[in-house]
């Protein structure tokens, strides 16, 4: 299959195809390359390290949105093999740009929520794009609901460019919508976790991320706006803009997971494998399920009535004001 490369990646595509290259010649010949072969991967390998150390936020914008970086329904598969979705939000309809059920994770029963952008561009363009429409966010709500009836923790996985911003969605109550779901994530008795697995783009991503837990992966990013929105809104005057004024915009967001970190927004970035999530899904997935039966484990032993004042003295801790004499 081939893999698909980002810009910044190109040295590391130019020695990888003449690994591959060199592998397909031996291939069945009575060549000796294994020392020329293991040289080469030991130098794409320390190309990757040190590419992958110093990226700017505009690449790990770029890199979150990876078109073979998993999506919220393959890690689903790959943690559980019990999942059941669960569709419609009993008022308009189904959305498909939010997936949700009910699953085990190591034996623990769990409820499951995530924005899905679909690959392929039949999928996409059913999925929205990864942009949800109000209908899926009155899904989300309702089986949040579901899980806090069932005292089953919930699990959130936000990957999204942000909500559907179209006429349809607005006549529908979409901002209505977004601020419900913030509203009664706030105070749901069961513990929640979310964890920022690509993109997570403004109100759509907030509405799905109130935890009591928020993790990011090591290169998806987290912001109000994204680096080209933002561009256009400080720098568009006539014609198009260009990737310096999103490097520049990507800068000033402190969108990275490092950023939000530091910042206290978040509570713990997951690092990914070498050169990325879409190098090993399997290793993601595997770090993923450790960190969510940890947090599972550390909040099932709180009292209800604890974890949701915990909830809510985090969120008040966001942010820092200071008072200036006029």
């Amino acid at each position: 299959m081939m893999r698909y490369y980002l810009d910044f990646e190109k040295p590391i595509q130019e020695l990888e195809l003449k690994i591959e290259e060199l592998k397909r010649l031996s291939n069945g010949q009575d060549l000796n390359i294994t020392a020329e072969l293991e040289k080469l991967e030991q130098k794409a390998g320390e190309m990757r390290d040190d590419i992958f150390s110093r990226l700017t936020p505009w690449q790990k914008t770029l890199l979150a949105r990876h078109p073979d970086r998993p999506y919220t329904l393959d890690y689903i598969n790959m943690l559980t093999d019990d999942f059941m979705e669960l569709h419609g939000d009993r008022r308009y309809s189904d959305d498909p740009a939010i997936v949700g059920g009910l699953g085990s994770i190591g034996g623990t029963s769990i409820v499951i929520i995530g924005h899905q952008k679909g690959r392929g561009i039949k999928e996409r363009i059913n999925r929205n794009f990864g942009q949800p429409q109000p209908e899926g966010y009155r899904k989300a709500l309702r089986l949040m609901k579901f899980a806090e009836r069932f005292n089953k923790p919930l699990l959130t996985f936000v990957d999204t460019p942000g909500a559907f911003p179209g006429i349809g969605a607005e006549e529908r109550g979409q901002a209505e919508a977004i601020a419900e779901n913030l509203m009664e994530m706030s105070r749901l008795r069961i513990p929640v976790i979310s964890i920022v697995i690509g993109e997570g783009g403004s109100g759509g991503a907030l509405a799905i991320s109130v935890a009591d837990r928020l993790y990011m992966f090591e290169h998806s990013v987290y912001s109000v706006i994204s680096p080209e929105g933002c561009a256009a809104i400080l720098w568009r005057k006539n014609g198009d803009l260009d990737t310096g004024e999103f490097e520049r915009a990507a800068e000033a967001l402190k969108l990275t997971a490092q950023d939000l970190l530091n910042f206290r927004i978040i509570d713990d970035i997951i690092p990914e494998p070498p050169g990325g999530i879409h190098r090993d899904p399997k290793a993601a997935a595997k770090m993923i399920k450790a960190t969510i039966l940890n947090t599972i484990e550390e909040l099932g032993n709180k009292n209800i009535e604890k974890l949701i004042e915990e909830r809510y003295k985090k969120l008040r801790r966001i942010g820092k004001f200071s008072k200036q004499e006029y």
